[in-house]
């Protein structure tokens, strides 16, 4: 190993004298030392450790230090109380040659020191047994467990490495100590142990004397207070004195936690154990981490607050825009609360894309609320005990997220947020959407289990909110237990309102900004929203807003008191060029090209549908990425075309015609149960030879007898259809609730129209022509009124199936 020699951060070890080979710690206190610490992490974390010259001196200079130390490198420091606790190795003895007072602490210059080996082999082989013999043999003498050091004595084969081992267990002298460390001369330094070691089994033997007669005579409880001090004492000489609680500190503590009559007599049980094995058992750290535990879990029910429902409206009202029926929903269970104290209510469940609010709306709660708000990501959790805990006789075993969340919230009535629920899955470490099953049912929690904890936890005051970006991937038992509330999305909209008053402001806010430096005009807001991201909530959206606050800070920080606005040509300096670009409705009219609308996790698409008929034997091929569900919804639709419109093509010869539908877009998977009725025109108009006006979009699914099924995402739908520019929407009738979720102000933008039947669509779309002679529209089925129906029709070009 390459040892440094030169500007070696110095650190001074008082009476303390080091060794090689040994590890060892040290608490920092002093501002020099804390610097000459902090210089070696930042370089190689070597340091040399050297003791000082006189005894009793504490804050000395570089002239009051011996010249001989150990250079030593840090294992780990870590703050604790005002000073710093290190851990280090000495690997080799050190010369110091040139030692200064720097700035802040001392440096020294030097070189490592080795052994001499004045002696033959076999010579140095005998004073290591003997060396050996003598230790493990005072070992014996000391009143406690010593067989872990004469283990690590047996396994010591180097003589210079077992001296110094030897010396470290011994009680000596700074001078002494000292002595040994000096000592060059391997074959001399062995015979000085020796020599020490037994004066010190001498004194050892004249002390098991004294506690053999004294033992005779004391009573029990004398003997075990005697015997304690002499074990801690032998401790701190050894260096393995420990500051944890004492067991009569935990019973205090235990009486002042108010735990329930069973979980009182496990603790007070554990401190008992805790007393009879004293700090010297590794066991007594596990006993004091659970004992921890017990004492800080909040088991008495503190004094909940009164729930107000107009400052729990007001804010969730100024934390989150839109999301009205949200909201409503909220305030209900609110309510409920409010009048039912004592009821268990259901677990509300948040499905929705990721960055609509799930989270934050748990956050707006539990403000309204009054009450600590805790959230525990259950994102690829596959192990049972992360939610029930390990039990204690597993090493390194852990309480489970539910109670480790309890006891981080301090009280027994906090808001917990359980995120990502849809995201457990069964592991070979068991279920854990099983284990969730007890905590959120209502009917159970009241003696929640921890495997860790090992006595019941009351949950029952706890109230849980899930949140998830599916429902589809939770098991129905869990699903059962929560009270679902969709959140869909932000439209483009309320986007803007919540990027203008909440996120824009904040993220000036956290770059050190305020609003009179920068301004962001409403034009370049909007570019951002429908050029930048493509997204259902506003996370995209945000990190947007960060690089603009960056780029803002960047320039007036280079500039003071420049001020900056920024406008939509400024944006592709800023955020590069836009990333997403809409759907444009075709100007061009052409037969078998129809305007359809889809849904996708960030909010709705339009699409286009396209047919064609070529010479073939009558196939059907769909194209453009399709999953099972649409390629089914293309085959009733050609169906359906040929059935309904073999009197108006007669001249078709279906055997010999193959028609083609294909969706653009191939490389994006595409599926869902709305595409029956595009399709469907797209064929019909193909078969007509009539074009649609692309200012004309629809959906809904169909069946073999023509009848139109509802869809969802009407919502997203119908808001991507208008920012499109699409002036006519065809839904299915029995979706005629769902505008109820859409302002009048939107809908006041486009005509929508009602169909029950493909033959509302046909008599829609192409008027007269469509109507089949074996039924006739129902009027009372539509509820809207629309321009004149020629006014969608272009005939022209030659027939397709001509």
């Amino acid at each position: 190993m390459n040892f440094p020699e030169h500007n070696i951060p110095v650190v001074p070890t008082g009476e303390f004298v080091a060794f090689p080979g040994t590890t060892f710690t040290l608490l920092i206190k002093r501002g020099r030392t804390n610097a000459a610490v902090k210089r070696a992490q930042e370089d190689d974390h070597w340091l040399v450790c050297v003791a000082h010259k006189e005894d009793g001196t504490r804050d000395v200079g570089s002239a009051g230090l011996m010249r001989i130390g150990v250079l030593a490198k840090i294992e780990e420091a870590r703050p604790t109380k005002g000073a710093m606790h290190l851990v280090l190795t000495a690997h080799e003895r050190f010369q110091i040659v040139d030692i200064q007072d720097a700035e802040s602490f001392i440096v020294a210059s030097g070189h490592p020191l080795p052994d001499r080996t004045d002696t033959d082999e076999r010579t140095l082989n005998s004073l290591r047994d003997s060396l050996q013999t003598l230790a493990e043999e005072t070992l014996e003498l000391i009143p406690t467990d010593t067989s872990s050091l004469v283990a690590a004595l047996k396994k010591s084969l180097d003589p210079g490495q077992l001296s110094y081992q030897v010396a470290q267990y011994m009680s000596l002298n700074r001078s002494e100590a000292q002595e040994l460390l000096e000592t060059i001369s391997l074959k001399n330094r062995l015979l000085r142990v020796l020599e020490l070691l037994v004066v010190r089994k001498e004194g050892l033997k004249v002390q098991s004397k004294i506690r053999e007669t004294l033992s005779e005579s004391l009573s029990k409880k004398q003997r075990e207070v005697l015997l304690r001090e002499q074990l801690k004492a032998i401790q701190d000489e050894l260096g393995e004195g420990t500051e944890g609680p004492s067991a009569e500190d935990y019973r205090d503590r235990i009486a002042k936690a108010e735990m329930p009559d069973e979980a009182r007599k496990v603790a007070l049980r554990e401190a008992s154990r805790l007393e009879r094995m004293g700090d010297q058992s590794a066991e007594s750290h596990v006993i004091r981490n659970y004992l921890d535990l017990l004492c800080e879990l909040p088991w008495k029910i503190g004094e909940t607050a009164a729930i107000d429902l107009d400052k729990a409206d007001e804010i969730l009202n100024r934390d989150h825009y839109g999301l009205g029926e949200i909201k409503k929903r909220i305030i209900e269970h609110l309510a409920v609360m409010k009048l039912r104290p004592e009821k268990r209510g259901s677990i509300l469940l948040f499905v929705g894309p990721p960055g609509v609010g799930k989270t934050s709306l748990g956050k707006s709660i539990a403000e309204s609320l009054g009450r600590a708000f805790v959230r525990v990501s259950l994102g690829g959790v596959r192990d049972d005990a992360d939610i029930r805990g390990h039990r204690r006789t597993y090493v390194g075993a852990l309480p489970g997220r539910i109670v480790d969340g309890i006891r981080r919230a301090r009280t027994k009535d906090p808001v917990f947020v359980l995120d990502e629920i849809d995201k457990v899955s069964r592991g070979w470490g068991g279920d854990p959407s099983s284990a969730l099953l007890e905590v959120l049912d209502p009917e159970q929690n009241l003696n929640f289990h921890d495997h860790y904890l090992d006595v019941a936890f009351d949950l029952s005051q706890v109230l849980f909110i899930a949140t998830a970006n599916t429902k589809e991937t939770i098991p129905p038992p869990l699903l059962d237990r929560m009270e679902i509330i969709e959140m869909s999305g932000y439209t483009t909209d309320e986007k803007f309102h919540i990027a203008r008053d909440h996120l824009f402001p904040r993220e000036l806010e956290e770059h050190g900004l305020s609003p009179s430096q920068v301004e962001l005009s409403e034009d370049a807001l909007m570019k951002i929203i429908e050029t930048y991201t493509r997204e259902a909530g506003v996370r995209a959206l945000k990190r947007e807003l960060s690089r603009i606050a960056r780029n803002s800070a960047s320039r007036i920080a280079r500039q003071a008191g420049e001020h900056i606005a920024i406008h939509p040509q400024d944006l592709h300096a800023i955020l590069g060029p836009p990333r997403f670009e809409y759907e444009e409705l075709s100007a061009e009219r052409i037969p078998g090209v129809v305007t359809g609308l889809a849904w996708t996790p960030v909010g709705g698409e339009i699409l286009f549908v396209e047919a064609a008929s070529i010479p073939g034997d009558g196939k059907v091929f769909v194209t453009g990425k399709l999953g099972d569900v649409m390629r089914e919804s293309s085959q009733i639709a050609v169906a359906l075309a040929r059935s309904r419109l073999e009197n108006r093509a007669k001249t078709v010869i279906y055997k010999d015609r193959d028609i083609h539908i294909h969706v653009p877009g191939g490389a994006v998977p595409k599926d869902g149960p709305s595409a029956g009725v595009t399709m469907f025109t797209a064929v019909s108009s193909m078969m007509l030879g009539i074009s649609v006006d692309p200012k004309i979009a629809m959906t809904g699914e169909i069946t073999l007898q023509g009848k139109c099924l509802p869809v969802g995402g009407i919502k997203e739908k119908i808001l991507a259809a208008i920012r499109s520019g699409v002036e006519e929407i065809l839904i299915p009738a029995r979706n005629q609730k769902d505008l109820e979720e859409i302002s009048p102000e939107i809908l006041q933008s486009v005509t929508i129209h009602f169909v029950s039947s493909i033959d509302d669509v046909m008599q829609r779309i192409f008027g007269e022509l469509g109507a089949f002679p074996l039924r006739k529209p129902e009027p009372e089925v539509l509820h809207a009124t629309v321009s004149p129906p020629d006014s969608h029709l272009h005939r022209g070009g030659p027939h397709p199936f001509s």
